[in-house]
């Protein structure tokens, strides 16, 4: 396989915490099999907050999504909830904070990110996306 190639990949996941770790572990296998090694530790933190962000504050189901084109990997996270994600904050504020630093996170750690409103099969939710460009 080359890396040049685009690929992409989907995992829904249960309304479930315990989806977190198979979402973060399945992103892991997925990069050391296309030799993103150096994307995996940074990639894992990411897909880890959008996944327990859609899991942890919405009801229904939710999607993993992984996709790597033109020297960029961007990792999502579908859910069943129409609202918008809470703005991130500064990660200097939430030192102390129990919850809440996900999307500030995402913010620090990741090239770009935002959003966007889905409606799909009648399904209403949203998209919560962000990228990593290769080193």
């Amino acid at each position: 396989m080359s890396e040049a190639e685009p690929w992409e990949y989907t995992l829904y996941i249960p309304n479930d915490v315990r989806a977190v770790t198979v979402s973060r572990r399945t992103l892991r296998l997925i990069l050391t099999l296309y030799g993103l090694i150096g994307l995996v530790d940074t990639a894992e933190l990411l897909a880890t907050e959008l996944v327990a962000n859609a899991v942890r504050h919405t009801k229904g189901p939710a999607a993993l999504r992984v996709r790597w084109a033109a020297g960029v990997l961007r990792i999502g996270a579908w859910d069943a909830d129409p609202e918008p994600p809470q703005p991130p904050k500064e990660l200097r504020l939430l030192e102390e904070a129990e919850e809440g630093r996900g999307l500030a996170l995402v913010r620090a750690c990741a090239d770009l990110w935002g959003w966007q409103p889905l409606t799909r099969y009648g399904n209403r939710g949203k998209y919560v996306w962000c990228e990593l460009a290769a080193a």
